[in-house]
């Protein structure tokens, strides 16, 4: 290609005009790689002819293009060229006279290099090393900057040569950060900062650079005063969110400095956001830091963040504006209340609280709107994260809040519901609890505010916050009041739709109607009739593209009714609402991509499968297609560089980018991914409710959602996808065991590379649930040989990890984090109920191996052994002896006499935990000492007689019957109980029976009450002198117990014990006088107990 034709080509692919650069592009396209390369370095290299923007444009062309065919391209060519070419590519970035062309030039020039150093660290062009130094040491500073700019670009460069070099590239730093000239020291900030993010988890490498901090503030603050490039403050920010104590020297300057540029109006507000991003990131990433260097500053931090949130402005429409913009994120007021939010969750109410209550009093009594405004949602916005100090004091900040429900300004009422809307979640039930009272008839009153729409639908959307946590019996009293409430806005509204078109307070009060129904339950049948005919209209009617969200809030709406309500009532319109809801794939029509209403839908469905049960089978036909298409939708992601994300981020909303490397972006398109979780959860409740029914969608459910294990864009996925598999198992097994092995063949492997792979606790805990559940309810031997190898090695990992973590916790207790105090103790302790609920969940595997293998799943459990006997030590957290005892009360349980192989590690501390100040502990140990009298078998009898004692002391402690200590004090009877029946040969029943006796009845745990009762029933039919009493003397006690046992229903309606003490009082009560005799002493609740069953 001439060059001529070269100019054109790169002026047609600058054109604005879009058929001209289309045209372009595609000529372009169809150019050999090579020829690509030849043309557009000859136009890099050519300044003479090609104009500055055609280079710029070259040069980003011929880089895009090495980053996508490097390897491709360059492994074909001969060394001469390979070598020409490099050399070319160092003189264009050497000989550009334009700084801007010369910068892409060594944009390229770094892609280059990136390419050339291969996996094993080593760099395949030492003539960029040494070009790199030369620039970096040249005594022009345009020719300075631009090393730098490459060193920013690829800081790994020097690969496995780095250690060598280290002090070298230190020196090179700091010479430029020293520079005389301001370019060259302000582009060695971002380079210095790359170079450190490379090496965010190297101690050695960062304190190392330390003096390097110094030199980089003063540049960063000249920045400031000079206003032209936010990158200096945008690399602290940077080294802020990964490496924030290498700040730690001079975080006073810093925060001086953010605090300064903050408060200065006249700054550029995206200069002030950054200083005040820089201020809340350090205080997310490094809280005790912060508090322990700078804890001076956060009033005035606070108080800057208030000032801002002032910063509204009046708009004339807000009120009635039926359809208001997103909020201005961008805005001061808006930056300022996640600000302050983020400031209250990361630092703690107690460091940021005081200055709340101490500033926001003044500025409610302001007369400038806006600074009552500004108070009552920054009480929104701080309650989460400073709700321990906050709630002490809620009367207190409620008598200041409430009173600006009929404030004169609408904005102002508005702020007011969003404080009763957030701190009815951040504080429920308390909340609820305590101001029902008032927060009720306020938030009714609001709702008749029809010249302010916005604060009408934000009051009923307080109340959904309020009725969502609100205790069912406080909600019920006022019932009457907020449903002819609701009603009547309905009614208007919908009138108001009709004939104006406005739906904003309509979509709303549908919610608010839904929410209150889910809360008050079957206290909504007696309403039902008053809004189903209307949401069942507006279903059917609101059809039109402008009220598809209304007709998916309503179809949301209708559905929880009918789950509140029940079956019984809502069957009856059940047909109707499910044909409306599929009237259009009856029809054959598919909604738009974007259509709100199939998400309100597809869980709509679910919630009618719940209510239905195996009668919503027949829709499963209609339903199982678009819940499967929402279900299957893979995200679209994209590779971008710098220049091409500046370009299209207004359209960018839907997307979220990460940043790899110095050029390239990684994003994901979100929107969708929240539609998919909930398509998957909605597979889970199907497999759930319907089982057998559902049997026939199994293997294209399975094919979906084993996958989508690994789908690590969206944590509520991975966690359906394993919460589903249990479900399906069961499913399957109505189509034989051959189509249940072969599924089950399809998901262990899978499960298992997921589990061992899985990066976040909480998805972590539910694939160990999931593996439990699917062992337990395929049986014995269902792993094979390989999935048990490989589930023993995934267990050892496990707690491998539990006790690396735990140890590392404990060196920061122990001195190892140098601002610990308060907060980082709550931080660890977070941490410490993370660990404990995956080992709860390892806990279960173990259990249903020995469940289903028994004394088979002995060997693999002796691989595992030295760590579980860990888990007994006596330095170790409760919560980890808690869990350990009930691994070997699972091994006595279903290995019986067999466990007494391994009683050396466990029989001590089993005996000693019985006496443990910890509830859980005492529970656990004395569950095991019932198992040993259980199952073990006579050589744990004399073991067994020695734990009744101990048992005896904790339920005859004078605390015993406290609600923290019930549940091990029952589980104690419980043991003695076991020990009585089924291995009391070594011990003396006269003495222990008549003690035994008193303690009953039992009435909290329904797992234990059945060996109780059964026991007593075994006793009181053997006529035991101990339990009857001298001439049945103690009949009215016996009778006393039972009825207590059956008044708080602590036997399952089922179960054969209760059925036993039943029939004791159906034979008592065969002699009238000795029956009344029982009676006449009982409480109400139990007469009536008595007299139910006596009549059933």
């Amino acid at each position: 290609m001439a060059g001529g034709d070269v100019q054109e080509l790169l002026k047609a692919l600058l054109s604005t005009d879009n058929d001209i650069r289309s045209k372009a592009e595609e000529s372009y396209e169809l150019v050999p790689t090579e020829q690509k390369v030849n043309i557009l370095l000859g136009a890099i290299s050519n300044t003479t002819e090609i104009a500055e923007d055609g280079r710029q444009l070259a040069s980003v062309m011929l880089r895009r293009l090495f980053s996508s065919e490097f390897d491709e391209f360059y492994a074909k060519l001969p060394d001469e060229q390979k070598a020409q070419l490099k050399h070319q590519i160092l003189l264009c970035v050497h000989n550009e006279p334009n700084k801007n062309c010369r910068r892409k030039c060594a944009d390229l020039a770094a892609e280059v290099a990136r390419n050339l150093t291969d996996d094993d660290g080593n760099n395949l062009w030492p003539e960029f090393l040494k070009f790199l130094f030369d620039c970096a040491s040249s005594a022009n500073p345009e020719i300075k900057e631009v090393a730098l700019h490459m060193f920013a670009s690829i800081p790994g460069v020097f690969g496995n040569q780095e250690k060598q070099y280290i002090d070298v590239i230190k020196q090179m730093l700091l010479a430029s950060l020293n520079d005389p000239t301001f370019d060259v020291r302000f582009t060695a900030v971002k380079a210095t900062g790359n170079y450190l993010m490379l090496h965010e988890k190297d101690s050695a490498v960062q304190k190392h650079f330390a003096d390097l901090l110094g030199p980089m503030m003063q540049v960063t603050v000249q920045s400031v005063e000079n206003q032209d490039d936010e990158a200096c403050l945008k690399t602290l920010i940077d080294i802020t969110e990964t490496m924030p104590k290498f700040l730690r020297p001079q975080l006073e300057q810093i925060f001086q400095l953010c605090l300064k540029m903050v408060l200065n109006e006249e700054l550029g507000e995206s200069w002030r956001h950054l200083a005040l991003e820089f201020i809340v990131t350090t205080s997310e990433t490094a809280p005790a830091m912060v508090r322990k260097v700078v804890g001076g500053c956060i009033g005035a931090v606070v108080q800057a963040c208030l000032q801002m949130m002032t910063d509204i402005d009046e708009e004339e429409d807000w009120s009635t504006n039926e359809a208001p913009e997103d909020e201005d994120n961008d805005s001061n007021a808006v930056v300022a209340e996640s600000a302050l939010d983020r400031l209250a969750c990361g630092l703690g109410g107690k460091t940021v609280f005081p200055h709340i209550m101490q500033l926001t009093p003044t500025m409610l009594q302001s007369q400038d709107w806006k600074y009552r405004h500004a108070a009552l949602m920054a009480i929104s916005a701080s309650g989460e994260g400073c709700h321990k100090q906050m709630e002490p004091f809620l009367s207190q900040v409620m008598d200041g809040v409430i009173n600006y429900i009929q404030d004169p300004h609408p904005r102002v009422r508005y702020a007011c519901c969003n404080a009763i809307g957030q701190m009815s979640t951040d504080f429920a039930p308390v909340f609820e609890k305590k101001f029902h009272a008032r927060v009720l008839p306020g938030l009714l009153l609001l709702m008749d505010d029809n010249a302010n729409p916005r604060v009408q639908a934000h009051a009923g959307a307080a109340l959904v916050n309020f009725s969502e946590d609100c205790p069912k019996n406080i909600l019920v009293p006022y019932l009457p009041q907020i449903m002819e409430k609701l009603e009547s806005v309905l009614k208007a509204k919908f009138n108001e739709l009709v004939e104006k078109g406005n739906k904003l307070v309509l979509e709303q009060i549908v919610t608010t109607i839904a929410s209150v129904a889910d809360t008050a339950e079957d206290n909504f049948v007696e309403h039902y009739d008053k809004f189903m005919p209307c949401l069942k209209y507006m279903i059917e009617k609101a059809t039109s593209p402008e009220l598809r969200m209304l007709r998916g809030k309503t179809i949301e709406c209708v559905s929880l009714i009918g789950l509140a309500v029940g079956g019984d009532k809502f069957s009856a319109d059940a047909s109707e609402v499910m044909e409306l809801l599929l009237s259009s794939q009856v029809k054959g029509e598919e909604l738009a991509e974007d259509d709100p209403q199939m998400s309100y839908m597809i869980s709509a469905w679910a919630r009618i499968c719940k209510i239905l049960g195996a009668r919503f089978a027949p829709y499963l036909p209609l339903v199982m297609g678009p819940v499967m298409k929402t279900a299957s939708l893979k995200p679209e992601v994209a590779m971008l560089d710098n220049d091409e994300l500046n370009g299209v981020e207004e359209e960018t909303e839907d997307w979220q980018f990460v940043q790899l490397g110095e050029q390239q972006n990684f994003g994901i398109k979100t929107a969708g991914l929240e539609d998919k979780a909930t398509a998957c959860q909605m597979l889970v409740c199907y497999a759930r409710e319907l089982k057998e029914h559902f049997s026939d969608y199994t293997e294209q459910v399975v094919k979906l959602m084993v996958p989508m294990l690994k789908f690590y864009f969206h944590d509520g996925v991975r966690t359906a996808a394993a919460e589903s598999l249990p479900f399906l198992l069961e499913c399957a097994k109505i189509k034989g065991p051959a189509y249940l092995q072969e599924m089950w063949g399809f998901m262990l492997p899978e499960l298992l590379k997921a589990t061992e792979a899985e990066p976040e606790n909480d998805v972590l805990a539910e694939l160990l649930a999931s593996l439990a559940r699917c062992i337990e309810l395929l049986g014995k031997d269902c792993l094979g040989v390989t999935g048990l190898e490989e589930t023993v090695v995934l267990l050892d990992k496990t707690m491998t990890e539990h006790f690396r973590r735990e140890e590392e916790r404990a060196g920061k207790r122990a001195g190892g984090e140098e601002d610990y105090d308060e907060g980082v103790e709550e931080q660890l302790e977070d941490e410490d109920d993370e660990d404990v609920y995956i080992l709860s969940k390892v806990g279960d595997v173990i259990h249903a191996m020995f469940v289903t293998h028994g004394e088979g799943f002995l060997p693999a459990f002796e691989r595992l052994l030295p760590l579980f006997s860990r888990l007994l030590e006596p330095t170790r957290p409760w919560s980890d002896l808690q869990w350990g005892l009930c691994i070997f009360d699972d091994l006595i349980e279903y290995t019986g006499g067999t466990s007494q192989k391994y009683q050396e590690v466990f029989l001590a501390r089993l005996l000693s935990c019985v006496s443990s100040t910890q509830p859980e502990v005492r529970q656990a140990a004395a569950y095991g000492c019932g198992v040993l009298g259980q199952c073990g078998g006579p050589g744990y009898a004399q073991i067994a007689s020695q734990a009744v004692p101990l048992l005896v002391d904790i339920i005859q402690h004078g605390e015993s019957r406290q609600p923290e200590n019930i549940n091990p004090t029952e589980n104690a009877i419980s043991a003695v109980t076991k020990i009585l029946k089924f291995n009391g040969s070594a011990c003396n029943l006269d003495s222990i029976l008549p003690v035994w006796f008193s303690w009953l009845p039992v009435t909290e745990d329904t797992d234990e009450a059945p060996y109780v009762y059964g026991f007593l029933a075994d006793l009181v039919q053997a006529n035991n002198t101990h339990i009857l009493g001298p001439n049945n003397s103690n009949l009215p006690r016996v009778v006393a117990i039972i009825a207590e046992a059956i008044a708080c229903e602590v036997l399952r309606p089922e179960a054969e014990e209760k059925l036993r003490i039943i029939n004791i009082v159906k034979e008592v009560s065969g002699n009238p006088t000795v029956f009344e005799a029982c009676v006449s002493g009982l409480s109400e609740p139990q007469k009536k107990a008595i007299q139910e069953i006596l009549t059933s």
